[in-house]
């Protein structure tokens, strides 16, 4: 009867161990993913600003610049894509909505990023663009890893529509939470005016060409990230953009276009923090609490099978002693 005990607590010890590994390296990167059809909303601010008007063409100090970041799903061209691709694929179609004290608007610049539903690397397909242009991202954008480590990575600048390093700088607690600090400087860099700006009737596209003016940009690039889901719960920039030379400054070397220190806004901040809170716990779940879970259990189940078989198999087991056969009798006795 113990032995028979035995194999059954062995077996569930065989299964608890097996479900360990299986739940971290196999259901772990298939059910950890970005759903297709998410939408994200988010809005930065920079106060005070400083905001070229191109009626005078000048710089002037503003009190609040605002910027509306929506990231919006499209299921339609994720699986499209998904069918050559052979996995899951997100696509987002981004929108950087840039407006003035007044609330009309200073530019807009679109993207469609495409990517790797669980490890967020970007997958090269038709559509893929900032503002028009087709671009071939490196490197990550908007999303870190799930799992994110403590090293440096590419992210994709989309002003000047290349990746370049975002470094690691350090463990912080940010509302209750322990994040990963990345920071990236982009040095001053020509880059494409946006097709759209607060100028009816110029063909923004055939600006430089037709004036000569050039526009100039820097960022200095910080991000607050969850390592667990890889979601950055805060983000800043100290952004400066500039135009330079050419007819359409009258003379003039350069102007500031923008310069300002641009932060999320208190509520979003409060919003997302609560949602990455959520989305941390279930990934922890996968990789860390069921895992280690399992393999309490097994250890226990393996150490109760153990010690049941050896207690079956004592040369004094009273179960083997009542199963002996009799002495046989002397011989001549009656």
């Amino acid at each position: 009867m113990r032995r028979k005990a035995s194999l059954i607590l062995l077996a569930f010890a065989v299964f608890f161990a097996a479900m360990s590994p299986l739940l971290r390296w196999y259901a772990f990167p298939r059910l950890a993913k970005i759903p297709p059809s998410q939408y994200q909303e988010a809005v930065l601010e920079a106060k005070p600003a400083t905001l070229l008007d191109y009626g005078t063409m000048k710089a002037e100090e503003v009190e609040k610049l605002t910027i509306v970041q929506t990231l919006k799903g499209n299921v339609e061209e994720s699986e499209k894509i998904e069918r050559s691709a052979g996995r899951d694929v997100v696509v987002w179609d981004a929108l950087s909505y840039v407006e003035g004290p007044d609330g009309k608007m200073v530019s807009a610049l679109p993207e469609r990023y495409i990517f790797d539903a669980h490890s967020q690397a970007p997958v090269h397909a038709t559509g893929e663009m900032v503002d028009g242009d087709a671009v071939r991202r490196e490197g990550i954008e908007f999303k870190w890893p799930f799992l994110t480590e403590k090293r440096d990575y590419e992210y994709f600048d989309a002003q000047t529509r290349t990746a370049a390093p975002i470094h690691y700088k350090g463990t912080q607690d940010f509302r209750g939470l322990e994040v990963y600090y990345f920071e990236q400087t982009i040095p001053w860099t020509k880059v494409k005016y946006p097709k759209k700006l607060p100028m009816p009737g110029v063909d923004a596209s055939k600006l430089e060409e037709q004036t000569g003016t050039t526009r100039w940009y820097t960022t200095k690039r910080m991000f607050w990230v969850e390592p667990v889901t890889g979601a950055p719960v805060n983000g800043e920039e100290v952004h400066k953009e500039e135009l330079r030379g050419g007819t359409l400054l009258g003379g003039r070397d350069k102007v500031t276009a923008f310069s300002g220190h641009v932060k999320m806004r208190a509520d979003y901040i409060d919003s997302t923090v609560d949602l990455v809170k959520s989305n941390r716990l279930m990934v922890l779940l996968l990789t860390a609490y069921l895992p280690w879970g399992f393999l309490v259990p097994a250890v226990a189940l393996l150490a109760l099978a153990l010690f049941l078989e050896a207690r079956s198999r004592r040369p004094g087991d009273p179960a083997r002693a009542g199963t002996a056969s009799p002495a046989p009798e002397p011989v001549g006795s009656t």
